[in-house]
């Protein structure tokens, strides 16, 4: 839903804003596909983890390959991390350092925030136990004006922005005005830098359904205008970079006072939790001091924490980027065989769309059969009308399984079970 606003209009005639959020008619309209997803056994999967990215589901035995873990260079499995987790607890005798962390903080995370900044060559970095608590802790500090020199700017939100950055609208509109606008527009970005105010951009680096931020235009606009940058690089985090710094820092020479990178220590990087790269020591300091997912909250259990220090240890190495070029031969190899919309971008994420929900549901579930295991995608995750498969490729993939994929993606003998659910589906009208 777009909730833009044409700033050269008088408030008389701006548009109402619309609700951001209608939890009850998205669940009516997306409960059939859901159930029917749950009933095929596509979603709520309970597995044991094996070699290789596959996964052995628990309930039938069926030994699958797994393409919906965000693993993309499969440092979660990696035995250095693995045997940092357990070791940290032994430095540290708590599973949970149970204390907010404007009081106490166990000297391993501490470690960790610097390394971290360090890595990055960034100014500072926060830890949090997760990338939505990361957001949650910033980006009210952000409408506030706490790091635009106390103006509360307007705030533009990617109309693709992930849903733990969206989340949050309705609580930032109590304190300055939010827009939706169409995704990388930046046109219309620029059109509001030009208004005279002070404008801040809330979007995705990496974009979990596919494609990327113009990170480098976005920049252009800061330097022109002062634009306010807030981008969640999940899913770039470790996959480019030198040092695996991910998608959006890897573009810009420096991280200044303008400009905030959400990342996930999960994923890519192999460990857990969050982290927000900063350019300022003035806006570290107002998120130790008054984000409430910092001040309120707790931090990563110790496991996390000494497993993220290993990732970091190898992400100083050339062992990064073995794991890197790994990961570029399989996404090559998939855009050889697959022709997607995001072909020959570096980042790992591959969507394959299909339209009908129905039809996408049959297609997972033949997918599964045949021993492939995908997130087939619906409303509310992608517009209506607009079913996917979403892919996430990793460099633990066999090229051998990438493509009997592809073999399968081609095929049509999924059709009878689209019938079937079709059949299905329409008993339930």
């Amino acid at each position: 839903m777009n909730n833009a606003v044409d700033l050269n209009k008088s408030q008389d005639e701006k548009a109402p804003q619309l609700k951001a959020r209608n939890a009850s008619r998205m669940a009516e309209i997306s409960r059939p596909h859901f159930d029917a997803a749950y009933e095929k056994g596509l979603m709520g999967v309970s597995c044991r983890v094996l070699d290789n990215r596959r996964i052995e589901i628990a309930t039938s035995g069926k030994e699958v390959i797994d393409y919906t873990r965000c693993g993309y260079l499969n440092l979660d499995s990696h035995p250095k991390v693995l045997a940092a987790a357990k070791a940290s607890m032994d430095e540290i005798p708590s599973v949970h350092f149970s204390v907010a962390r404007t009081r106490l903080s166990a000297e391993p995370l501490v470690r960790l925030e610097h390394t971290l900044a360090k890595l990055f060559d960034v100014n500072g970095v926060v830890v949090f136990p997760t990338v939505a608590a990361a957001n949650m802790g910033a980006l009210p500090l952000l409408a506030a004006g706490l790091f635009t020199d106390g103006e509360k700017p307007l705030i533009a939100f990617d109309r693709f922005a992930h849903v733990t950055l969206q989340y949050h609208i309705p609580v930032l509109r109590e304190e300055t005005e939010v827009i939706v606008i169409e995704h990388n527009d930046l046109e219309h970005l620029e059109r509001l830098c030009q208004s005279g105010r002070k404008v801040a951009y809330v979007g995705d680096g990496a974009y979990s359904m596919g494609g990327a931020a113009p990170v480098r235009e976005l920049r252009a606009l800061q330097d022109k205008y002062g634009l306010f940058v807030y981008l969640d690089d999940a899913h770039g985090i470790s996959v480019v970079g030198q040092h695996g710094e991910g998608f959006v820092r890897s573009q810009l020479d420096g991280l200044d006072e303008k400009t905030i990178v959400a990342a996930s220590l999960g994923k890519g990087y192999g460990a857990a939790g969050g982290l927000l790269m900063l350019g300022s020591k003035h806006i570290e300091n107002s998120i130790r001091r008054y984000a409430p997912t910092y001040g309120f909250s707790c931090a990563p259990n110790m496991a996390a924490v000494g497993a993220a220090l290993a990732s970091a240890e190898i992400h100083a190495t050339p062992e990064l980027h073995k794991l890197q070029r790994s990961l570029r031969n399989n996404i090559q190899l998939f855009d050889s065989l697959i022709p997607t919309e995001t072909s020959g971008s570096e980042l790992p994420i591959r969507i394959v769309r299909i339209g009908n929900e129905v039809e996408a549901i049959a297609k997972g579930e033949y997918l599964l059969q045949q021993g492939h295991y995908t997130s087939v995608v619906f409303f509310p995750t992608v517009p209506r009308g607009q079913a996917a498969l979403r892919m996430a490729i990793t460099s633990a993939h066999n090229p051998a399984d990438i493509l009997d994929l592809s073999l399968m993606l081609k095929s049509s003998d999924h059709a009878g079970l689209v019938s079937a659910g079709q059949a299905a589906a329409a008993l339930t009208i």
